[in-house]
Parts: structure tokens; C-alpha cells; sequence
């Protein structure tokens, strides 16, 4: 598969050199990162090739997080690989997970992390809830969970979690009949 003129556009926004990865060297490595996952057409394509231990460490976030984000939601809007789909949509869990922790003692830097996270995720809802409304039952539920972890509060939010929530109910027992 090719790289979106969206997600291209969305890499060159940010001095990648710049900022911290969790590898611990600089992020000058992630565009590539990105670029090979999106092109992958299998999962041996990416073989190697992960954003965890670089945009998201388990749960910890990096400087490298918030515009990479951003990058995972334009490359969600476009035709991507299953594999790579999988691979974007469980960075973002884990990024949620990290960034929609409420801690006491954030220091300044990761509470910049952590709003950096939430509004490139509010930012992009609408490819969220895109998902969460036609992808697959585990999508669906990816994406309610990340709606949830990063606190996307107010009705509007509750109301899509509870509609991809349903779909994931209603897939499920549609699937159990099947069998």
C-alpha cells in the first residue's frame, strides 16, 4: 500500500530529530516507522517494525507521542493494510491507556504529554468514530475503550461509546448464532 498524501503531510509537520522516543534516542526514526507499517500489505511486511518501544512504551509516552497521535489518525482516515490497521489501532490503546491516567505529581512536561494526546484524539474523533461505527467488533470496542481511556467526556462522546459498545454486543451474538 502506499503512504496517504495526508500522512506524508502530517510527518513533514514536525522536527522528528527533535524530539524524545522511547527508545531513548531521538524520533528521527519514526516517520520510517510509519512509512513501513502503512506499506505493509502482511504482518511478515512489518516484521520488526513497531511503534511500541518507540511512539508508546507499554504505557509511557514520549515527546514523540502527541504528533504521532496525530499521524495515526490521518493514516486511519485512508485505506491501510489489516495488519497495519491493527498494529496503529493498538499503539493508540496504549497511548490512551498512558495518556488518559489521571496522576497526582504530573510533573509539567508530562501533563503537556498527556493534553497533547487528548486533543489530537479530539481532533480526530470523527475517524474514531468512523471506525468504531463500520469497523470490525474488536475495532469497535478498540475505540470505545480509547474514548474512555482518554476521557472524551461530554454527551456527544458517551453517546458514540455507548452506540460502539452496542455494535460490539450485537456483533458478538450475530457471530454466536452463526455457529
Amino acid at each position: 500500500m502506499d503512504v496517504s498524501e495526508l500522512v506524508r503531510a502530517e510527518l513533514a509537520r514536525h522536527d522528528w530529530a527533535a524530539l524524545r522516543c522511547g527508545c531513548g534516542d531521538g524520533a528521527d526514526h519514526v516517520p520510517l516507522l510509519f512509512e513501513t507499517i502503512l506499506a505493509a500489505e502482511t504482518a511478515q511486511d512489518m516484521r520488526g517494525y513497531t511503534l511500541q518501544d518507540h511512539v508508546v512504551v507499554d504505557t509511557y509516552i514520549y515527546e514523540c507521542t502527541p504528533p504521532a497521535v496525530g499521524v495515526i489518525l490521518a493514516a486511519l482516515a485512508g485505506d491501510v493494510s489489516p495488519p497495519a490497521r491493527e498494529e496503529l489501532l493498538e499503539a493508540l490503546s496504549y497511548i490512551a491507556i498512558g495518556a488518559g491516567h489521571v496522576r497526582e505529581g504530573l510533573t509539567v512536561e508530562e501533563a503537556w504529554l498527556e493534553d497533547g494526546c487528548v486533543a489530537a484524539a479530539r481532533e480526530g474523533f470523527w475517524i474514531l468514530a468512523h471506525i468504531g461505527l463500520s469497523g470490525k467488533a474488536y475495532e469497535a470496542e478498540t475505540v470505545a475503550d480509547i474514548c474512555a481511556a482518554l476521557g472524551l467526556g461530554g454527551d456527544k462522546y458517551a453517546d458514540y461509546q455507548r452506540l460502539f459498545r452496542a455494535r460490539v454486543e450485537a456483533k458478538t451474538k450475530r457471530r454466536r448464532l452463526h455457529r
